[in-house]
């Protein structure tokens, strides 16, 4: 008897639907799986084989051929499970549901030896592809019902055990729907955050960059010498940004559910990512790859803050990679088996020493190297990529006083506010476009909504000429005027709001 199922696959950050065809018939007791199955597909058979078993059920003693079709898409993990423990028993009579009625189901999960479903990686495409090819319910493992039903208009079953659905499906114990809080971010906690910006003391200028790149999205870069502050300001800088819309949580949780780091009680995620890669990280692991791509650093920081500190140690070619991702906000990886794109929208925060012993312009500490190490250590960073950075800051060391000084400053959350109501000007700009934040404008955009006062205009121009910007350059400067235009409420861009961006540029201008 021939039975077919339903179940899915993950390329890239999508799903494709699967059909499993079990085969059972006469002969040699046998027990093949074919589509392209990896390693982890192949083992599936004794998984099968014991969770059958274990469930109550009789394995059949006969020849058993399951396809995964179609047949060229490499089928990789242990989701088959599932579908092929259902293939097996439809087709050996001991579940009685006509071909018609299991169309409109898909099957997702890894099976135990017991028969009890594991948690099982990219629930959330997976179900997302279910609701456009208008299937009627998904049975996913039941640690997976929270996350599978972020996708409204999907019926989703939560399955505990394989016994559990053969007596759901033979109409013997029905399983409930799971029913998901449609408010969930409305009284949802965004989580603690460690590293709170009153735990800096001094460094007001570096705050002040930092707030207006978590409100627009700008990428910025920190230099000064060691023990100035630049890596606990850059671990505070998730404290600050605006709290996620719930398209943007359910592109993050997308992510992390593929990637396998969506942990089973978090059905969404709230928290802008934060990442901070070591700098003897691979190509691949930076942007993605393997043989199988799965999203690098990058793409695990959509949305979020990507955190390269000692910028300069990070290895040439894998900084220059970054240069596209920074400018499109995606990025692609091509292989023999196909071309992935993953989203790559992040806000990148860099941190360097002006020099190899970290003291060059140092007021206290003398500088011991020359001038040829110094130029060296600084040209590791390509000019390229520090003309797509839009704030350049120093960080000084900390005098004493600011140190000891006992009084109140401000919190990561007053900073928060300021920067939430700025993002929500933006939003309310952008209504209708696919733009979330200042830094995602193209020229278009730039064009149509930097409009600047008669004297910002005089500024700017002068600061073109003198600075020999550069076409990008000069966006990114009236990107950045028009956030610190929104955080001062200001509908057109002044000459202070110019002046403030300009000298986020480098010195020595790009």
């Amino acid at each position: 008897m021939l039975a077919k199922i339903q179940s899915c696959a993950v390329i890239g950050l999508e799903g494709a639907i699967v059909e499993v065809e079990v085969d059972l018939s006469n002969g040699l007791a046998a027990f093949t799986i074919v589509g392209l199955p990896d390693a982890a597909v192949n083992e599936s058979r004794e998984r099968v084989r014991s969770a059958i078993k274990n469930s109550g059920c009789l394995f059949p003693f006969k020849r058993i051929t399951v396809n995964l079709a179609p047949a060229d898409l490499r089928k990789e993990g242990p989701s088959y499970d599932l579908p092929i423990a259902i293939g097996i028993l439809i087709a050996s009579g001991q579940i009685n549901l006509d071909e018609q009625a299991a169309e409109a189901y898909l099957f997702l999960g890894e099976l135990s030896l017991d028969g009890s479903l594991r948690h099982t990686n990219g629930i959330l495409p997976m179900v997302a592809l279910a609701r456009e090819k208008q299937v009627k319910a998904v049975f996913v493992p039941a640690s997976d019902a929270m996350e599978a039903a972020l996708v409204q208009e999907v019926t989703i079953y939560p399955v505990e055990t394989l016994g559990q659905l053969v007596a759901h499906l033979n109409g013997d114990r029905q399983i409930e729907p799971y029913i998901a809080d449609p408010r969930i971010l409305e009284h949802a906690d965004p989580g603690f955050y460690a590293h709170d910006m009153a735990s800096v003391r001094g460094q007001e200028h570096v705050k002040r960059a930092l707030e207006v790149a978590a409100s627009g999205g700008h990428n910025l870069l920190m230099s000064g010498p060691p023990g100035s502050g630049k890596t606990l300001l850059a671990r505070a800088t998730p404290s600050i940004l605006p709290r996620m819309v719930f398209e943007e949580a359910l592109e993050v949780t997308k992510i992390y559910s593929v990637s396998g780091m969506l942990p089973s009680d978090v059905p969404l995620v709230l928290q802008r990512p934060f990442r901070a890669p070591h700098h003897t990280i691979s190509h691949a692991g930076l942007v993605g790859g393997g043989r199988m791509p799965r999203p690098g650093e990058i793409s695990l920081a959509h949305r979020g803050v990507l955190f390269l500190d000692e910028l300069p140690e990070f290895g040439q070619n894998v900084l220059e990679v970054l240069r596209q991702p920074l400018e499109d906000k995606v990025v692609t990886i091509s292989r023999a088996q196909g071309t992935i794109t993953y989203p790559a929208n992040f806000m990148l925060i860099g941190a360097m020493n002006p020099c190899p012993c970290g003291f060059y312009g140092d007021p206290v500490k003398e500088c011991t190297c020359s001038a040829m190490a110094i130029a060296r250590y600084q040209k590791k960073i390509s000019g390229p990529l520090l003309d797509r950075i839009d704030i350049h800051v120093e960080v000084p060391r900390v005098d004493y006083e600011k140190l000891a000084d006992k009084r109140q400053v401000e919190t990561s959350e007053m900073i928060r506010q300021r920067v939430q109501a700025a993002r929500e000007r933006q939003l309310e700009r952008f209504k209708g476009t696919k733009l979330t934040c200042n830094a995602e404008m193209g020229p278009t955009e730039v064009r149509d909504f930097c409009q600047t006062d008669a004297s910002g205009e005089k500024l700017l121009k002068a600061a073109v000429q003198q600075l020999h910007l550069s076409a990008r350059a000069y966006h990114r400067v009236l990107k950045l005027a028009r956030t610190i235009a929104d955080l001062a409420a200001s509908e057109t861009i002044a000459a202070n709001h110019v002046a403030e961006a300009v000298q986020y540029r480098p010195r020595m201008g790009m």
